[in-house]
């Protein structure tokens, strides 16, 4: 969805039929969307995945059917499809039935216990950091970006991108962010089950530094929501622009909007309506400067 940066365009002074003439949108459907952002499905949605919750925390041995059977008698009805997707994107399966993988494999044990459980704030820099990989395609082939994020600004303070996921890809993004940050021992450093979190390169990076592992729970996107929520950003703002020929095309790209755009001119309302440069500027000049 791209009308949320329509209106935050707007808060700095942008009009929108300009914004719309640019970006090729529809004015009457963005008015639409302004006066009600969330749509009576949606709204729907969100209460039938709530019960649902609610009955797989009371019964954890229930499967979605019988999931929907107690979202039905809360008055929530819908169809087994429906109900297997919220439940699919969630993680919440029947603790006897066989837990669904990619590929049929299984994760591997996390390597660090869960420390963060989804409270994603900070009350200083270098505290608490997130980490994740993605991925986009171009004709050339996949490329990758590992990310690493200050939850106190929400700046990419370490990323690298290759062609290949391997772990050294891990390693070369936490690399760059303890040399942009400098004396970073005891932050936090949270990430999910993937195999390069988990391999004994990563580890040992972490040890090097005196940082403290940190990863959620598998299927569960929300123990690293914050760090998804950059990537969707980036996804609707870089990725899926258009086709990418190239992946240095690609790249240039994704490092121009990570360093002009998202540090330095998109606003955040999380920040006072301030850039995470701007935020880390007011709040702690040291490490402003030190970055």
């Amino acid at each position: 969805m791209i009308y949320p940066l329509v209106t935050e365009l707007a808060d700095d002074g942008i009009p929108v039929t300009v914004t719309c003439r640019v970006l090729k949108l529809a004015r009457q459907p963005y008015y639409r969307w302004l006066a009600a952002p969330v749509g009576a499905r949606e709204l729907e949605e969100a209460y039938l995945a709530n019960a649902l919750f609610d009955a797989h925390r009371d019964d954890p041995e229930f499967g979605y059917r019988l999931l929907a059977d107690e979202a039905a008698r809360a008055g929530l009805r819908a169809c087994d499809r429906t109900v297997w997707r919220i439940c699919s994107g969630n993680g919440w399966w029947s603790v006897f039935g066989k837990k669904r993988t990619r590929n049929g494999k299984k994760a591997g044990p996390p390597a660090h216990d869960d420390l963060v459980r989804r409270v994603f704030t900070a009350d200083a820099p270098n505290r608490l950091w997130l980490w994740d990989i993605t991925e986009h395609p171009t004709a050339e082939g996949k490329l990758y970006l590992c990310a690493v994020k200050d939850v106190f600004s929400s700046r990419i303070v370490g990323y690298s991108i290759s062609d290949r996921m391997t772990s050294h890809l891990a390693v070369n993004a936490l690399a760059s962010a303890v040399a942009r940050r400098g004396d970073v021992a005891g932050c936090v450093v949270h990430s999910d089950r993937g195999s390069q979190f988990r391999s004994r390169k990563v580890l040992a990076e972490l040890a090097r530094h005196d940082l403290v592992g940190s990863m959620g729970q598998v299927a569960s996107a929300g123990d690293n929501a914050a760090m998804e929520s950059f990537f969707s950003l980036l996804q609707k703002n870089v990725l899926n622009r258009r086709r990418w020929t190239t992946r240095e095309d690609l790249r240039i790209a994704i490092i121009t909007w990570i360093e002009r755009t998202y540090h330095r001119r998109r606003r955040q309302a999380r920040l006072g309506r301030l850039t995470p440069i701007e935020f880390e500027t007011i709040m702690t000049p040291q490490v402003a400067l030190a970055a």
